[in-house]
């Protein structure tokens, strides 16, 4: 059992307001109950219902695998399963998942879990590997870690610095969400990796000669020089909608689209 599990469900509830930057009274407002209830269910003078714990982790936006910590702080059984992703009773999720990669090539795609551990890949993924050294390859792989480590893609990212800022800012949000502390240690990791000693690395073009490539504050590019040139792409985020199993709430499927016709010419010629 995770140890917050421990901890008085009123200083769990507390935790999580803050962590979303609500004060009492706003939150209480929200929550449709007075601001001196919230106060007596975050102080443990009240206990919350089941219900109430869960309507108030609701609109907090709790993870699911901590509304379960949640309900067991407030002495409730967990509400939302969890299961390996080859369970039988989620083959229905694993084929969606396959339809989404498959269907995405000759475009790359992954699916990782929420520590960014990879789980899937599509045919379009491996020619983008690389030179990436064995180690950080081999199973469970941890896809930002092979991605900015000395020895993975990063010498390879033209535009390093503006990738690893992305990145970064990505997972600082992912942890602001989940209060992982195993995200926060993967992040600890990555930033002490070596920063590119030429600013962001943001050079011209696209290597192939035409300039342009996507580059605004809202879409951040990966650059990267493959033996075809150089490759830009953008990337988008899927995840399961209203999921009520903790191991489908943290799958999320990266998929990969060029960022230029140049790199979508160069992939639709790629053999797979």
């Amino acid at each position: 059992m995770n140890a917050t599990a421990l901890r008085p469900v009123g200083d769990l509830l507390r935790e999580w307001r803050q962590r979303r930057r609500l004060s009492q009274l706003d939150f209480s407002v929200e929550a449709e109950i007075s601001s001196k209830h919230l106060s007596f269910l975050e102080t443990g003078r009240s206990r919350p219902s089941r219900e109430m714990l869960l309507k108030l982790a609701e609109l907090l936006e709790v993870p699911l695998r901590e509304r379960n910590t949640l309900l067991i702080s407030a002495g409730f059984a967990p509400l939302f399963s969890e299961r390996k992703l080859d369970d039988p009773s989620l083959q229905a999720a694993r084929d969606a998942m396959e339809i989404v990669l498959k269907g995405h090539e000759p475009y790359p795609a992954i699916a990782v879990d929420r520590h960014w551990t990879l789980l899937a890949a599509n045919r379009a993924v491996a020619p983008m590997l690389t030179g990436i050294k064995t180690e950080l390859l081999a199973p469970p792989m941890n896809v930002l870690r092979a991605s900015l480590h000395p020895d993975g893609l990063a010498p390879r990212i033209v535009n390093l610095g503006q990738w690893r800022a992305h990145i970064f800012a990505r997972l600082r949000r992912q942890i602001e969400i989940s209060a992982d502390p195993i995200l926060t240690t993967l992040l600890e990791e990555l930033i002490a990796y070596p920063a590119p000693e030429h600013g962001h690395g943001n050079g011209r073009g696209n290597g192939r000669g035409n300039g342009s490539e996507i580059t605004n504050a809202f879409v951040v590019p990966m650059r990267l020089a493959t033996p075809m040139g150089v490759l830009s792409f953008i990337s988008t985020t899927t995840v399961f909608g209203t999921p009520i199993d903790v191991t489908l709430s943290e799958l999320a499927l990266e998929s990969f689209f060029p960022a230029d016709a140049a790199t979508a010419a160069a992939l639709r010629q790629m053999p797979l």
